[in-house]
C-alpha cells in the first residue's frame, strides 16, 4: 500500500483476522496465514476498523447478512468488476466463475474471474467464498478450503451445492 494504513486484529471463529483501512474505508482483511507486512501500517484503530469489526462479529454470530462498510480496495478495473459481481451474492447462495463472467459481461473470462477472486483483499465482506466450480467444489480460498467450508456451512449454503459436492 502507498498510503499509511491503520489496522487492528480480530479474533474470529475462523481465526485471528488483521483489519485494515485509510483511516475512513475498509482496504483489505487478511487471514493470520497471510498478513502482509509493510513499514507504514500502523497498529491503530480508527472508525471505520471498528465498524468493520462490529459487523464481522455479527456476522459470525449469525446475526448480520449484508455488510454496509466503506470500502476502497486496490485493483485493477476488470478485478474491480469481479469484486463488485462478488459482492452482489447474497448470503447463503452460490455462484460458478462462470455465472461471475456473465454478470460482468465476459463470458469466457472464467480463469481470469477466478484469477480475480483470488486477489480479492476482502475476503468475507466481499464473499468470495461463495463462489465455486461449475461442477459444484468447493476450489480454492486465500483462508483455505476448510475455512471455506466454515464459512459455508455458517451461511447454510453447502446443502445448495450441485451433484451433493463439497470437497
Amino acid at each position: 500500500m502507498n498510503q499509511q494504513s491503520n489496522f487492528q486484529y480480530l479474533d474470529t471463529p475462523i481465526g485471528r483476522l488483521r483489519l485494515l483501512s485509510t483511516g475512513t474505508h475498509l482496504t483489505a482483511i487478511e487471514f493470520e496465514s497471510r498478513y502482509s507486512e509493510s513499514a507504514i501500517e500502523i497498529e491503530r484503530s480508527d472508525a471505520a476498523l471498528e465498524r468493520a469489526a462490529t459487523q464481522l462479529q455479527q456476522y459470525f454470530a449469525g446475526r448480520r447478512k449484508q455488510f454496509d462498510l466503506p470500502l476502497a480496495p486496490t485493483g485493477t478495473d476488470f478485478q474491480r468488476r469481479v469484486w463488485t459481481a462478488l459482492a452482489t451474492i447474497p448470503w447463503g447462495e452460490l455462484r460458478s466463475y462462470s455465472d461471475i463472467a456473465q454478470a460482468i459481461g465476459k463470458p469466457t473470462a472464467m480463469r481470469a474471474v477466478g484469477a480475480a477472486n483470488g486477489r480479492n483483499p476482502l475476503p468475507i465482506v466481499v464473499p468470495c467464498h461463495r463462489v465455486i466450480g461449475s461442477n459444484g467444489t468447493l476450489t480454492g480460498f486465500a483462508g483455505g478450503l476448510e475455512m471455506k467450508r466454515q464459512l459455508l456451512e455458517l451461511e447454510g449454503a453447502l446443502g445448495e451445492l450441485p451433484f451433493g459436492k463439497n470437497s
